[in-house]
């Protein structure tokens, strides 16, 4: 794996057309959701197979608006279901996901 990108970083490559080397999935995920891409990072998301992909899902569904099946992933991911802005909690994933 490449170096580690700061969450600066991350945040500022949002602006740009490509994903970053050497992201996990459920980052990329997030990052194809902060370009406005929903449906792809949902496809990412939904296919990571652990708790850092069922969190990004759960955020997911909750953007969506489907507050029971964000809150099936919520369990899944072991999270407690997020009452903030979506905002404050993509930058709460990534932030977790980028250490």
């Amino acid at each position: 794996m490449g170096e580690q990108i700061s969450f600066e970083g991350f945040l500022q490559s949002t602006k740009t057309l490509q994903v970053p080397r050497d992201l996990g999935v459920p980052l990329r995920a997030l990052w194809y959701d902060a370009r406005g891409d929903w449906e792809k990072a949902h496809q990412l998301a939904q296919a990571v197979d652990d708790e850092s992909g069922a969190w990004v899902h759960a955020y997911l569904h909750r953007k969506e608006g489907d507050k029971m099946n964000a809150g099936y992933w919520y369990a899944r991911a072991r999270q407690p279901v997020a009452t903030g802005g979506l905002a404050e909690e993509w930058t709460a994933i990534a932030r977790e996901l980028l250490r």
